[in-house]
């Protein structure tokens, strides 16, 4: 989906050492700008100013104008993919991917769940969103920003798939139908009891098996009367 906005990023020297911290002291974070006929640019940015699109549900599939100082023209661009440090989430690295609009692109879409299922409101169950994200093949312009799935009519034990979702027109979708998208399980705490008594079934010692005394000695008598038969 574009939307209208406009980013504008400063060009950035490469071969410097260490350059995300000396850009983090400026209140800047280094990224690249690639794709298309172009060559790659390298830019650094405040990262503030891609909260507009980094900050919604549909980061990776909204497209937005793009111009990096000192290089003509603005680029429609899609975000690629961000590196963010694992302990506050602050942004370290943005790659941006230029877009041609005349061009179909594939792209993962977000799934959006809608409703209370039956299976989790009357019958106890528990939700398990299993797949969060459906590949598609669309040009730019036709990219959906999230895809909806209703679960309100899935009773326990049963699944919403890729195949049931509604899907745009001119749009394809690239990921296996079958694929659930969420399921209503049974509660935790029956599941958790099953596994521990199959845990308790799978700890238990094995009993040897018992033979009679009066069958054993027989089995030996038997064996060394066939035995000394076969000596005469």
């Amino acid at each position: 989906m574009l939307r209208d906005i406009k980013v504008d990023a400063n060009s950035r020297v490469t071969g410097l050492r260490r350059p995300t911290r000396k850009l983090a002291r400026q209140g800047q974070v280094p990224g690249i700008l690639y794709g298309g006929k172009k060559p790659p640019v390298p830019f650094m940015i405040d990262p503030r100013k891609l909260d507009p699109i980094l900050g919604t549900e549909g980061a990776f599939t909204t497209l937005f104008n793009f111009t990096v100082e000192g290089h003509k023209g603005m680029d429609v661009v899609l975000v690629k993919e961000v590196q963010s440090d694992p302990v506050t989430g602050y942004l370290m690295h943005a790659d941006l991917l230029r877009i041609d609009m005349a061009r179909p692109i594939q792209v993962k879409v977000p799934v959006h769940l809608i409703g209370l299922s039956r299976g989790v409101k009357l019958q106890g169950g528990v939700l398990d969103f299993v797949h969060r994200e459906v590949e598609v093949l669309c040009l730019p312009a036709d990219i959906p920003e999230r895809l909806d799935a209703d679960v309100s009519e899935l009773d326990l034990g049963m699944a919403l798939k890729v195949g049931d979702l509604a899907i745009p027109e001119r749009v394809k979708v690239l990921t296996d139908p079958n694929t659930p998208v969420a399921s209503v399980l049974a509660p935790a705490a029956e599941k958790a009891a099953t596994a521990e008594d199959a845990d308790v079934a799978a700890a238990a010692p094995t009993e040897p098996e018992v033979i009679p005394k009066g069958k054993a000695e027989s089995e030996e008598g038997g064996k060394e009367g066939e035995g000394g038969e076969k000596g005469r």
